[in-house]
C-alpha cells in the first residue's frame, strides 16, 4: 500500500509568511492533482509554541541564521513562525483537505526543533507517524511539501530510516535554498540515502 505525506504546506511558510520559501504557492495545485492518485493522504503541520527554542527571538544576543546548541542539537535560529493557533500555522486555503486520514504535529517541545514528521532533530520525539502508517500496512510513501532542504528532506530520511520505500515528487516542493544551491544538494542526499526520485506525473 502507498500513502502520500504533504509537509507542511502552512501559511508561514508560503509567500507573504514569515519564513516564506520562494514559489511555495506553486507546489499547491500539483500537491492538489496528485492527491487524486492516492487512497492514504497524511499531513505534517509545524506546530510551535510561542517560546520555542528555534526562535531567534528568544535568544536575544542572537539573530535569524546563528546558530546555537538546542537541547544537544547545533540549531539555526528562525523568525517566529507557525505558532499554535496562528493563522500563519494554518494550512493555504487552497490546499485540498478532504481525503486526509490524519495530520500529525511536529516542533511542540520548545526544547527542541523537528524537521522530519517522523521524529524531532535529537530524535528523542516520536510524532507516531511511523507506527500509524505500519499499522495501515503501507510499505511505500511519497513525499510532498516544503521546504525540501529541510522538513521534506528530513521526512524523506526518516523515512528510509524506518524502511518505507520513499519517492520524493520533485515538482511537488521547494526549498528555503538559504545557499542557491540547497536544493540541488537536498535532492542528492535523499537520491544517495536510497529514495526515488519522481514528478507528479509518472505518479
Amino acid at each position: 500500500m502507498k500513502a502520500l505525506i504533504i509537509v507542511d504546506v502552512q501559511n508561514d511558510f508560503l509567500p507573504g509568511g514569515a519564513l516564506a520559501v520562494a514559489e511555495g504557492d506553486q507546489i499547491i495545485p500539483i500537491v492538489n492533482g496528485i492527491q487524486a492518485k492516492f487512497d492514504f493522504i497524511v499531513a505534517t503541520q509545524d506546530w510551535h509554541p510561542e517560546d520555542h527554542g528555534s526562535f531567534a527571538i528568544n535568544h536575544p544576543d542572537k539573530n535569524v541564521g546563528d546558530f546555537v546548541d538546542l537541547n544537544g542539537v547545533n540549531q539555526i535560529l528562525w523568525p517566529v513562525h507557525c505558532v499554535q493557533g496562528s493563522f500563519g500555522a494554518e494550512f493555504h486555503a487552497d490546499l485540498n483537505q478532504d481525503n486526509w486520514q490524519a495530520i500529525f504535529r511536529k516542533g511542540t517541545n520548545p526544547k527542541v526543533d523537528s524537521y522530519s514528521g517522523f521524529f524531532d532533530n535529537n530524535r528523542q520525539g516520536d510524532t507516531g507517524l511511523s507506527k500509524f502508517l505500519k499499522d495501515q500496512g503501507v510499505q511505500e510513501i511519497f513525499v510532498c511539501g516544503l521546504a525540501e532542504d529541510y522538513c521534506v528532506k528530513f521526512t524523506v530520511l526518516d523515512g528510509l530510516a524506518e524502511g518505507f520505500d520513499v519517492y520524493l515528487i520533485l515538482d511537488a516542493t521547494r526549498a528555503v535554498n538559504i545557499h542557491p544551491d540547497d536544493f540541488s544538494k537536498a535532492m542528492i542526499e535523499m537520491e544517495n540515502a536510497g529514495a526515488t526520485i519522481t514528478h507528479s506525473d509518472s505518479i
